[in-house]
């Protein structure tokens, strides 16, 4: 009959990518370049199947790198707004 939309526009359900830790599995490690000076001041983040190109994800991290927190929030809500733009 009709076609069927599930998220993002597909025709077709999503595919289960990755193994489960509830059945055994072992979870891809990540590394890190270097440790945090104060890890409890620190976080780490990371992201997988995200639908942004890699050049403007990193030049948004360049951009933000050594603020600090609400100096960094302040300066992407500008850029959100569109007051403030991340330099290529």
């Amino acid at each position: 009959f009709g076609s069927r939309l599930y998220s993002r526009g597909q025709r077709s359900p999503p595919r289960h990518t990755g193994g489960s830790i509830a059945n055994g599995d072992q979870a891809a490690m990540v590394k890190f370049s270097r440790d945090a000076k104060n890890p409890s001041k620190a976080c780490k983040a990371m992201g997988a199947d995200l639908r942004v190109h890699y050049k403007n994800t990193y030049e948004t991290a360049q951009a933000i790198k050594g603020m600090g927190l609400r100096t960094a929030q302040a300066y992407l809500e500008a850029v959100c707004e569109k007051k403030r733009c991340v330099p290529f």
